[in-house]
């Protein structure tokens, strides 16, 4: 199963910050405690073991949400440089997966430079398509004319599909 690259990964949630919280709560009383009262040791012990896995637990989170906006960059560098080398280009929003087929996927798309919404059938790609996906495109002429009313219906030809990113 893969997973949406999408969505900017959570770093604190508010599980993580309660136990987090109580951790650094305890760790103070405990060492007051160590200082004063013989046999704490092991609550001691304890408790930084339980702080040395929390700090695993953020380290990782934290980790991971810096590898997706370094990631995130570099998509949105490529799909500027492609939008200033190609000729005319615009890039739309995947609102919403209809009903995913093995030729491609009806999606909801919202024309970012419009703010126009409508559905779109967009041919099977290498890469899944996920919600949140700004996609650059080169707009179909045959569909989309100035002066001309919106297509019912608009179709998203796989090699006019430039490039992708996480909407920012």
């Amino acid at each position: 199963m893969q997973i949406n690259p999408v969505p900017k990964p959570p770093v604190a949630t508010p599980a993580l910050i309660v136990a987090s919280a109580v951790t650094m709560a305890l760790a103070l009383i405990l060492a007051a405690l160590a200082l004063t009262v013989t046999g704490t040791y092991w609550l001691l012990l304890t408790v930084a073991a339980i702080s040395v896995v929390l700090i695993v637990v953020w380290s990782r989170r934290l980790h991971g949400l810096r590898r997706w906006q370094s990631e995130t960059d570099a998509q949105w560098k490529r799909l500027d440089g492609l939008k200033e080398a190609s000729g005319t280009t615009t890039e739309i929003t995947v609102l919403t997966v209809d009903a995913p087929q093995p030729t491609g996927a009806w999606v909801t798309i919202r024309w970012n430079r419009f703010n126009y919404i409508q559905p779109a059938w967009i041919e099977a790609l290498p890469e899944p398509i996920w919600p949140g996906s700004v996609l650059l495109i080169r707009p179909d002429p045959a569909q989309v004319q100035p002066g001309a009313p919106w297509p019912e219906t608009y179709r998203i030809s796989g090699d006019h599909i430039l490039a992708w990113a996480p909407l920012a």
